[in-house]
């Protein structure tokens, strides 16, 4: 992951401008030797290194006989597909690799049966998605169509260019009412590349194996396309559909082989003899694609510079036991370039911590937690997100919250206004939102901290992260109030709490992945570059810009 950035970087040249800053080196007063941040820091390294060996299983797909049976076809798997199509040597940033996690009872569906990422391909950042054949014949399961929507999600708000590895059988039929018919299912998937198209943002795909019918139509939408020879097939309906329909007998090959499709239908481009010639073909439609989109990423404002204290030391700062308090600027100085943190408004509302830093070079705006959100922590939060708005400076949201303030007193000073307002400026900043929860997002707090329902470019967690509608305290005392069954009370507690974890979340796609603390830095530096990407000659304004170009603004808010 250290390279990361490096990579993204070179893409704009490696001139880059320094630039006055003033800002304070944060302090550390962390003490690695002592008893409770060794405790903290052994246990968060057992979390990581569990999650990371579910990461690795996931990785392996269907496993050794279903990987045995693609070979003895002549065919590469997914993921060495995947390595020849990105340039040697490069990263790949991949999204979700535990969706379906535990999802889908009695099944195992690793990765939800497709790959998803940002990589690098002919010198130029692409979103790959890879069907994943060896699970389930590269099947669509409901949580596969909704990984591969997020993927064209951020390739759209993103500018990158689409390339999608084809293998797949279409729709898990026993699934069908939740993968076809409604806005957000398989459907969706053509409409998008019919849209991204449209604007520019080019769509490539390769076909290695079977695509068949709504499947047929990813390599039919796109804008360039290669099939592999006696290997790659297009149909709307295969031979057994065919015969009970019209009473034709005919087999795959005849019907939506590749040299049918290259020299006959035309529905192809392309004709490639096996996968490694289907991959070159691809790598050089990517590198010919000259302005096509016109996205550029941005180059850094200054030179990066890493921080002065350790990533390492994340493990122990915050650990696993989210009742454990910790300071917010602890975890900023190990992210930011040089430690450096022009606070804002410090004294005032100290609940929440907001200010100016470079991550990697990239200016950004900080919003982080040190503590539940009191009126002046909201009002705070909303001044800073307007200020960043207004400069066009991208927000990062560092998360470990337990909420807004609740109680009379709180009722009298105006929280439920207060909170709104933090609300609406996340909802209507006008800049790019990145995410990383890095304990506790619950209640409200996840609104107004940029949760998913906000729509950040990118939404990650830490392994010890949890999002749920209230903490474990507050849950124990509502059941105890409203149930008067102790069983009732502790299955449903048992319940809630299976079901706020990190990997439960990131199963359904609620993030856009699990990541190390220790990878927070170059995770969020690539995010603000791809996220920085604009048209060469002009900035766009992001999404909350309406058709004709106005910016919406912020609406009303209540005094």
């Amino acid at each position: 992951m250290r390279t990361l950035l490096k990579t993204v970087q070179a893409v704009s040249g490696r001139s880059q401008r320094r630039r006055a800053y003033h800002a304070s080196v944060l302090p550390s007063l962390v003490s690695p030797g002592s008893p409770e941040f060794q405790a903290k820091s052994q246990a968060m390294d057992a979390l990581v290194a569990d999650v990371q060996d579910k990461m690795g299983q996931a990785r392996l797909g269907g496993g050794p006989k279903a990987a045995e049976r693609m070979r003895s076809k002549g065919k590469k798997l997914p993921r060495e597909r995947l390595g020849l199509l990105l340039d040697p040597q490069t990263p790949f940033l991949e999204l979700s690799s535990l969706a379906a996690h535990d999802v889908y009872p009695g099944q195992s569906i690793p990765g939800a049966g497709i790959i998803t990422g940002i990589g690098r391909i002919a010198g130029r950042e692409c979103m790959v998605v890879v069907n994943d054949a060896t699970v389930k014949g590269g099947s669509y399961y409901p949580l596969t169509v909704k990984k591969h929507l997020r993927a064209q999600e951020i390739a759209r708000e993103n500018g990158l260019p689409c390339v999608y590895v084809v293998e797949s059988g279409g729709a898990a039929l026993p699934h069908q009412a939740n993968v076809f018919p409604d806005k957000e299912h398989f459907g969706r998937i053509f409409y998008n590349m019919a849209q991204m198209s449209a604007l520019g943002i080019p769509q490539v795909a390769m076909v290695h194996g079977i695509s068949v019918a709504g499947g047929a139509y990813v390599p039919a939408m796109a804008d360039e396309n290669i099939i592999v020879r006696e290997q790659g097939r297009i149909f709307l309906a295969g031979p057994p559909l065919v015969k009970a329909a019209t009473g034709e007998e005919v087999d795959e090959e005849t019907l939506g082989g590749g040299l049918m499709h290259s020299s006959e239908s035309g529905v192809t481009d392309h004709l490639a003899r096996d996968d490694e010639h289907a991959i070159a073909i691809a790598r050089g439609v990517i590198g010919d694609l000259g302005t096509a989109g016109g996205y550029v990423t941005p180059r850094p404002v200054v030179r990066p510079e890493e921080p002065l204290y350790p990533a390492s030391e994340l493990h122990g700062i915050v650990g696993t036991d989210l009742r454990q308090a910790f300071d917010m600027r602890d975890v900023i100085a190990r992210v930011v370039d040089g430690s450096r943190f022009r606070e804002f408004k410090k004294e005032y509302g100290p609940t929440m911590i907001t200010g100016f830093a470079h991550v990697h070079g990239y200016e950004v705006g900080i919003v982080a937690n040190n503590g539940i959100l009191f009126s002046p922590s909201a009002l705070k939060a909303t001044h800073f997100i307007q200020l960043c708005s207004q400069r066009q400076i991208p927000l990062l949201f560092l998360v470990n919250v337990t909420g807004y303030m609740v109680g009379s007193k709180a009722e009298r000073g105006g929280i439920a206004k207060d909170g709104a307002k933090m609300v609406r400026a996340v909802a209507c900043a006008d800049v790019p939102k990145l995410t990383v929860i890095v304990g506790g997002s619950f209640g409200a707090g996840n609104y107004g901290m940029a949760g998913r329902a906000y729509s950040p470019r990118f939404l990650w967690m830490w392994p010890n992260a949890k999002v749920s509608v209230m903490g474990s305290g507050q849950l124990s005392q509502v059941m105890t109030t409203v149930s008067k069954d102790p069983g009732q009370h502790a299955s449903l507690k048992d319940e809630i709490e299976s079901q706020s974890t990190a990997l439960y979340s990131t199963a359904r796609l609620w993030d856009d992945g699990i990541i190390k603390p220790t990878d927070t830095r170059d995770v969020v530096g690539l995010g603000l570059a791809l996220a920085g990407r604009g048209r060469a000659g002009g900035r766009e304004r992001s999404r909350s810009t309406t058709w004709d170009g106005s910016n919406h603004g912020f609406g009303v808010f209540r005094m």
